[in-house]
């Protein structure tokens, strides 16, 4: 009995070792990630080359290549090959549990008018919106993500007609996450189209994310000629929508919804493993050592059974 106490005792321990040296292991796989990212201030220019990002104080930015890593690699989001690049609070980086980031896409695809912008009702909106997601939930369990589930609005939508920007918030609860995401959205309305700015990050960052929208919706600027009031009625084409219709999201379905759940569980997941692998050697020991040494296993039980009498 003894030898099994002390087995015991010895398998605890090491399972206790092997968690704390796969944490230690964790934290280091974080620090290098974050390191590898290159990040970028000052004035970005965009591929359209209609308009110009200057990075918000206390905010950095990722190139187009870099968020798609985080986006999709690290955070476990689907593939969006549309997105131009992203801003991190500058103390933050990608690699914490309270990380957060502003993703930006540009859309060419007209003059968006804003004669019903006072109009909307965006409680029968919500309902409608709601009842979206739930349709598309099957396609998205089918490739392999989790369901979404809009559970009401984190900022009900708000259109500045002076600035010609919309934004609104939208809480979405993941699948069976314990914390709901939060999809802060704006959108830049210009000549031609529009730049989507989109807020992932969790409920418990919405403070944080509201307090630094007026920077944010500042940092685009469009280019002269290519401003919302440089519209030609009779050469420039006019988008299928409205305000209510980029709230509803129905034409801007590639945007997608990103989510901030799990980002970091595919590296955890892999680091268990190893441990549990670890302990199932220790249990159980090689296959061919307990093939080629019967005896010494015969001795081991005669021993065992002394003891305990």
């Amino acid at each position: 009995m003894k030898n099994i106490t002390t087995s015991l005792l010895l398998f605890l321990a090491f399972i206790a070792s092997a968690f704390s040296q796969n944490q230690d292991s964790l934290e280091l796989d974080y620090e290098k990630i974050e390191k590898s990212l290159i990040y970028k201030t000052g004035k970005i220019e965009f591929p359209s080359s209609n308009a110009t990002l200057t990075v918000p104080k206390g905010f950095k930015f990722l190139d187009a290549k870099q968020t798609q890593y985080v986006l999709k690699d690290l955070w476990g989001n689907p593939e969006d090959t549309t997105v131009l690049g992203s801003i991190v609070p500058e103390k933050k980086g990608v690699m914490n549990d309270s990380s957060w980031l502003f993703v930006i896409n540009y859309q060419e695809d007209g003059y968006v008018k804003d004669d019903d912008a006072q109009d909307i009702n965006y409680d029968d909106l919500l309902k409608e919106i709601q009842e979206d997601m739930r349709k598309e939930n099957p396609e998205r369990a089918k490739q392999g993500f989790d369901t979404a589930e809009l559970v009401g609005w984190a900022s009900k939508p708000f259109y500045d007609g002076k600035l010609k920007v919309l934004h609104w918030a939208k809480e979405i609860k993941f699948g069976n996450s314990k914390d709901n995401t939060l999809n802060y959205d704006l959108r830049v309305l210009g000549r031609k189209g529009m730049y989507n700015i989109s807020a992932v990050a969790s409920m418990h960052e919405l403070a944080e994310v509201k307090a630094s929208i007026p920077n944010v919706i500042n940092s685009i600027q469009f280019k002269e000629g290519n401003t919302y009031f440089n519209f030609d009625e009779d050469t420039d084409t006019v988008a299928a929508w409205t305000i209510g219709g980029l709230v509803a999201g129905k034409v801007l379905a590639k945007v997608g919804l990103f989510a901030v759940i799990a980002k970091f569980g595919k590296v955890i997941f892999i680091a268990l493993l190893a441990a549990f692998a670890g302990a199932k050697k220790f249990i159980f020991g090689k296959k061919d050592q307990v093939l080629t040494k019967p005896k010494e296993d015969e001795e081991l039980a005669e021993e065992t059974k002394t003891e305990e009498e």
